[in-house]
Parts: C-alpha cells; sequence; structure tokens
C-alpha cells in the first residue's frame, strides 16, 4: 500500500480502547430516563457528534454498562454498518455499536473522519449470517493510514471545512422537494379555485361562470370491483389491485390475472378515461384516493377499487383528480372514512355527495394542459435535484478518499518536511502511543506463597 511520506499503518486496535457496548437490564425501570446519552445506531442516522439520544441512562443504569469518555468515537457493528458519530459527554451504546476511545496522542477527529470510510472494509469482513456483524476482534484490526499528528491537524481542519460546505449544500437539496411538493398543491388549488386560468376566462368571457354540482351528478356508471381471487371457467384477465399503481400512476411488471367468465369480463371491465377510486385501505392518505385508468380496454379491478365512469361531455377525469385528490375534496373525503379494525373504507353514497365547482370543459381542458405543463416543470427540477443529491453523496466519499491519500495536504508536506520526519513522522506516534498503552496496563497482581 503506498503512503505519503511520514505516514504509517496500523489497526484501530492500536489506536485507541476497543469497548463494544451493552443494554442495562430493562427490568429495572431506574436505569432509564436520566439525562446520560445511550446510543443505539439510529442515533448515528446523521453522524456527527451526539448531544441527544432517543433514550437515556441515570446514573444506576451507568454503572451496569461500559462508560465512554467525551470524544469516542462510535461505530455501529451490527446490522447497517459503518454509521459514525463522536460522543460529547460520559455516555454509553447499546451492544449493536463498537466504539473506540482514541489515544491522547491522536486528533480524535482525524481517526472519526477516517473512520467514516471504513463502511465497505466492514461490510467485506463480516460475518456472513443474515445479519452483518463485526465482533469487537474483528473491528479491531480495522486497516488504519495514520499520518503524522501535525499533519492530522492539517486534514481534519480541511474536512471540517470542506464537508461543513457539503452538508450545506446537501441541506438546501434536501429541502427542494418540500418545496415542490407545496409548489404542486399551489398549483393544484389555484387551478380548481378558478385563479390559474383567471387570464384565460378574460378572454374567454362566452363560456360562463364555474357551476356548483355534485359528483353523483357526472356520474353514467360505477360499481365496486370482483372479490374473487381465481376462476376456472372463461379466460385469463388482468385484474388490477393497488399494486399495480404507484402516487396514482400506473406501474407495469407484477400483474396478476384471473379466469373470468364473459359476463365477469364485462361487469368488470376498465375503459379508458373510468375512474377508480381506493375503497378500502389501512392507510388514510391513500383510502378515497382518485386514479384515472389509462390503459387498453381490456381489464378489470379488484374490490379494494370503486369504478366511476362519468360523462365526459361535462367533466375531464383528469380535472376531477385535481379535486378529489387535494385541497377541500380530500378533506371531505377523508372526513367521510369509516374506520374497522384498522381499514379505512369509503362507500359510493360519500363519492357521490361531493360538492365542487365546475368550469366549461373548455376551460377545463385548459386547466389541465397548463397544470401538466408546471408539473413536468417541477418533475424536471426534481430529477435534476436527485442527480445533484447523487453527485453530493459521492462528493463526501471523494473528498475523504483525497484526503486519506495525503491530497488535501500535498502542499503543506512539501513546505513543512521537519514535521513529517523523524520523531514527528507517524512512525514514531505510533511507538509513543504503543509505550503508553504498555504502560497504561495494569501489573498483574502476584500471588502470596503460603508460608510452610
Amino acid at each position: 500500500m503506498n503512503l505519503p511520506e511520514g505516514w504509517a499503518l496500523s489497526e484501530i486496535g492500536e489506536l485507541g480502547e476497543i469497548i463494544t457496548g451493552k443494554t442495562p437490564s430493562t427490568k429495572v425501570p431506574e436505569n432509564f430516563g436520566g439525562s446520560i446519552p445511550f446510543i443505539k445506531p439510529g442515533d448515528l442516522d446523521h453522524g456527527g457528534y451526539i448531544h441527544f439520544t432517543a433514550d437515556t441512562l441515570t446514573e444506576l443504569g451507568l454503572k451496569s454498562v461500559p462508560k465512554l469518555p467525551p470524544h469516542s468515537i462510535t461505530v455501529t457493528c451490527i446490522g447497517n454498518l459503518g454509521k459514525i458519530g463522536i460522543t460529547t459527554t460520559e455516555s454509553a451504546t447499546n451492544q449493536q455499536i463498537n466504539s473506540v476511545v482514541p489515544s491522547r496522542h491522536l486528533n480524535y477527529k482525524f481517526l472519526y473522519h477516517y473512520l467514516a470510510t471504513l463502511k465497505p472494509w466492514l461490510e467485506q469482513e463480516a460475518s456472513a449470517t443474515t445479519v452483518a456483524i463485526i465482533n469487537k476482534g474483528k473491528f479491531s484490526k480495522a486497516p488504519i493510514k495514520v499520518a503524522p499528528l501535525a499533519e492530522q491537524h492539517q486534514i481534519a481542519a480541511k474536512l471540517d471545512e470542506l464537508l461543513a460546505q457539503v452538508d450545506s449544500i446537501k441541506t438546501r437539496l434536501d429541502a427542494i422537494p418540500n418545496i415542490l411538493k407545496r409548489f404542486r398543491q399551489s398549483v393544484l388549488a389555484a387551478a380548481v379555485s378558478g385563479k390559474l386560468t383567471e387570464d384565460w376566462r378574460n378572454d374567454h368571457s362566452e363560456f360562463g361562470e364555474w357551476k356548483a354540482i355534485n359528483f353523483g351528478n357526472l356520474i353514467l356508471d360505477s360499481g365496486n370491483g370482483i372479490s374473487k381471487r381465481s376462476g376456472n371457467q372463461g379466460r385469463d384477465v388482468t385484474v388490477l389491485r393497488l399494486a399495480d399503481f404507484k402516487n396514482a400512476m400506473r406501474v407495469h411488471g407484477n400483474e396478476r390475472k384471473i379466469t373470468l367468465t364473459e359476463k365477469e369480463i364485462q361487469k368488470y371491465r376498465l375503459e379508458n378515461g373510468d375512474l377508480l377510486v381506493v375503497r378500502v385501505n389501512g392507510s388514510v392518505e391513500i383510502a378515497g384516493l382518485f386514479i384515472v385508468y389509462d390503459g387498453n380496454d381490456t381489464e378489470a379491478y379488484c374490490d379494494h377499487f370503486i369504478r366511476f365512469s362519468i360523462d365526459h361531455n361535462k367533466a375531464l377525469s383528469k380535472f376531477i383528480t385535481y379535486i378529489t385528490n387535494e385541497g377541500e375534496g380530500r378533506k371531505y373525503l377523508r372526513n367521510s372514512l369509516s374506520t374497522s379494525a384498522g381499514q379505512n373504507t369509503i362507500n359510493q353514497k360519500s363519492i357521490n355527495a361531493l360538492q365542487f365547482r365546475l368550469p366549461s370543459l373548455l376551460e377545463q381542458t385548459e386547466i389541465v394542459h397548463r397544470v401538466e405543463q408546471l408539473f413536468t416543470y417541477a418533475d424536471h427540477i426534481e430529477q435534476r435535484v436527485k442527480d445533484s443529491q447523487s453527485r453530493v453523496k459521492h462528493l463526501t466519499q471523494s473528498i475523504l478518499a483525497k484526503a486519506f491519500r495525503g491530497e488535501l495536504t500535498a502542499d503543506w508536506r512539501s513546505q513543512n518536511p521537519d514535521l513529517i520526519n523523524g520523531e514527528n513522522g507517524a512512525e514514531a506516534l505510533l511507538a509513543r502511543i504503543q509505550a503508553g498503552r504498555v504502560k497504561e496496563k495494569p501489573k498483574p497482581k502476584l500471588k502470596k506463597k503460603l508460608k510452610a
């Protein structure tokens, strides 16, 4: 392995004390609820300093588990490997975490940043079980490139600065999806209130005012879906389920076919432009959702849906979804749900009674056109954000890789040769660490010889 000048290769177990966490007895309630952080893998999701944790220990609870001093580095070693953090106060962890108490001769932030690169090694070395595990012995063998102490300070400072900038970019990117969600909601609110096409109506006053109507006045035919899950007479037909839709859009590749008779096919067949309403679901966010069927007229639907065929001379199916899936229309449908045994159900009577204002068919067409244009614009931004998030994610690892190849401090090394060689080099540093570890080891007690 090529190392920068003055660096040395070591193992994590040689650079500090390795401590595996433990959970205090849950049979003693007094162990929990104090002010001492009790770190679990979920507390390491965002890395960095650990100021607060979901669970805490009392002094009594801390007495029964290994203690961690401030600036210990915690690493998940069971399950989702390689999540890390730094303690800020006396703390403890559960058994899914191995921690390093770094030698006082090291810059702990240098070691923290290095451990952030270890996830691939941990995954490669994990025990071949259903749950990935790195035990204390294996973790102690993790390879570490050790820079001279003066260069460790330089690297830690540079990484703190660069990664803070990356985190700032990531935070701004992560905020955009919620902004786009609010944008889409505001577009739909403007669409169903008439504000989106206010300018259009000024030029088309002959198409009249929006008229109050019940959804039931638009229905030509409706019915619940087929309940049977198999058949032995007729021919195979695709019967759509909720699994065939994602975010109210059709997804292909996992369809279920059922043998249906011609009578059943005619009763449950779907036509292009039909509206499918989720009749029953465990989530109040999904029950009552409207979906426009855009298919080939040869498919049927299961009893988790209600089908509505509407008069397309009066209303566009897409426009109806703007009313029913957001705003006041969605609020009405949610309030119409009945709940039993964890399932939320809506019936045709409640749906038929939904009231709203309906513009002319020509204005509906203009509204749908404008909404789709704006949504396409939002979708384009969202995709660019996802691409940027992926690049930022890789950027963090790229910066860390450069740091531990010595590239971030190459100029500094060339300007400070006296700080990376001889007594200031990493080999000498490792020797001091080892000498300190030997000195700190308690001497074994000598057994007294019994007098004859």
